[in-house]
């Protein structure tokens, strides 16, 4: 437990990273339990107070975290956190020097992203058929959910207001606050048409509730849809299209990306359309667009 002064730098630091860094209540609980169990190490090696640790002590801790068999995702985020807090302290002059800035952060394996092909894509859309309320809504999700590569949490956070079918965009509130706009193709438009002309407006008759009346997508109660039955309803979908691969709702973001650069999009713009802050994070998908290029120069080099 750390003492009154301690716990005070703490709240500052949440404080600053809610208001200045518009940071999400996910990130601030993982910052909140990665700063805890560090000062909770650290007091075993008679450090009670942030001005104390040192260099050592960050070593014997990244050892500590390892001996765990932690994943390298999970250490890096670890250190980030007390990395992010101690430049904090830094600033404030609690302390004179980051020592969490020497610690390397270990090197990440390339995982690729799980995608569908564009074949697999035009199976699964092809399998959705039927004007029943729920495949309506289903049809919709997955066409928007392509269409737009937004986040699950941001799908299920629309509003029917968010929808400009005039100029065929959406309006998407995204991480950090973060707001933008994305284009929303013709098979996507005219699936939500679908569902908001019939079918969603039978599943509303369920729900008295004003809140629910404004949510894109309800559930068959005619609730708010949850984030956890995304996936419920991708595996239900994914399977009666026969499809093999195993993906989550978070693989049609995937698709989305790998799709229009196979196809020729600028990395930038892909970038701005998933609301991605770096463009290192929207990288990864180039590894995967590779395959695609090898393709085109074995098929169009003259002596490939």
């Amino acid at each position: 437990m750390q003492n009154s002064h301690e716990q005070g730098l703490v709240e500052q630091f949440f404080l600053f990273l809610k208001l200045e860094k518009n940071c999400s209540p996910h990130t601030l609980s993982s910052y909140q339990k990665d700063i805890s169990d560090f000062f909770t190490f650290a007091k075993g090696l008679g450090i009670e107070k942030a001005v104390s640790v040192t260099n050592e002590s960050c070593f014997r801790y990244l050892t500590y975290l390892f001996d765990k068999k932690l994943s390298r995702k999970t250490v890096s985020r670890k250190i980030s956190a007390l990395r992010s807090y101690f430049r904090f302290l830094e600033r404030e002059n609690y302390i004179q020097e980051n020592v969490f800035h020497v610690t390397h952060l270990p090197k990440q394996a390339n995982k690729l992203p799980n995608f569908l092909y564009e074949t697999e894509m035009e199976q699964l859309f092809a399998s959705l058929q039927g004007n029943e309320p729920l495949m309506q809504r289903d049809r919709a999700i997955i066409e928007l959910l392509y269409a737009t590569g937004m986040r699950v949490s941001e799908c299920a956070n629309l509003q029917i207001h968010d929808l400009d079918f005039s100029i065929g965009m959406v309006f998407v509130r995204g991480k950090g606050r973060k707001e933008r706009y994305i284009p929303v193709g013709a098979f996507a438009c005219e699936a939500l048409n679908m569902y908001l002309n019939d079918g969603r407006v039978k599943l509303s008759q369920g729900s008295s509730a004003s809140n629910e009346k404004q949510s894109l997508f309800l559930n068959y109660r005619g609730n708010t849809l949850s984030v956890r039955a995304y996936r419920t309803i991708l595996d239900k979908r994914v399977k009666a299209a026969a499809i093999t691969t195993k993906i989550s709702p978070h693989a049609l973001r995937h698709s989305f990306a790998t799709h229009l650069l196979n196809n020729g999009s600028d990395l930038r713009v892909v970038q701005d359309l998933l609301g991605h802050e770096s463009l290192s994070t929207t990288q990864i998908y180039t590894h995967v667009t590779k395959e695609r290029l090898r393709d085109v120069y074995i098929n169009h080099h003259p002596r490939a």
